[in-house]
């Protein structure tokens, strides 16, 4: 039975390299995979999904107005057997809807991965409807840049510090964010992240 999978970590948990090692298992067996990304992600450039261990591969952008439901049925093959989405936090709710009918209407699994909450400790969007939505929620698990407990969230850091206010979505790179946990969130180390981000002069 099709079932939607939201897999979901902080910031350096491995997410996208899991992504490409599932689709890989699936044509490895002969399998067709649909790989989307969010438009809304350039780092690596448009349609996308690279892992920082290097790894790249090409996938289908999908802009905020698409009717994913509509875009995965026109693309369907008797071969199609998984549609994975990459940096799902930026999803819209009705998008996450538009998954779940295709797992229930077209008979296909979808698993999607991504951040559950932002920089600022609040859910995504896309984040919140999965977590309403999934058959099955999955955390994938990295460690604090401080303490080495588990990270639950992500520390945005601009200009060599902490950022506690701005934009929810700011595009970057291991030079934007560390993963951390709650307390350490809260009460950064200021002389480990001058020594992770020394200031250019």
């Amino acid at each position: 039975m099709a079932q939607l999978f939201f897999e979901y970590g902080a910031m350096s948990s491995g997410k996208s390299i899991e992504i490409l090692k599932v689709a890989h298992n699936y044509e490895s067996q002969g399998r067709q995979v649909l790989l989307m990304t969010p438009m809304i992600d350039t780092r690596a450039g448009v349609g996308v999904v690279s892992s920082r261990i290097g790894l790249s591969r090409e996938a289908l952008a999908v802009k905020p107005e698409d009717d994913l439901f509509e875009l995965i049925a026109g693309m369907k093959s008797d071969n199609l057997a998984v549609v994975l989405v990459d940096e799902a936090q930026f999803l819209s709710p009705s998008q996450v809807d538009e998954l779940a009918y295709v797992v229930d209407h077209l008979h296909i699994p979808v698993m999607a991965f991504g951040l559950k909450q932002d920089a600022f400790n609040h859910l995504f969007e896309g984040s919140q409807r999965l977590i309403e939505l999934a058959d099955k929620l999955e955390e994938m698990k990295t460690i604090c840049s401080f303490c080495g407990k588990k990270a639950t969230t992500q520390l945005r850091i601009v200009d060599g510090k902490p950022q506690r206010a701005g934009e929810q979505v700011f595009i970057g790179g291991d030079e934007a964010y560390i993963p951390t946990c709650r307390r350490h969130w809260y009460h950064p180390d200021a002389e480990k992240i001058a020594a992770m981000f020394p200031i250019k002069k």
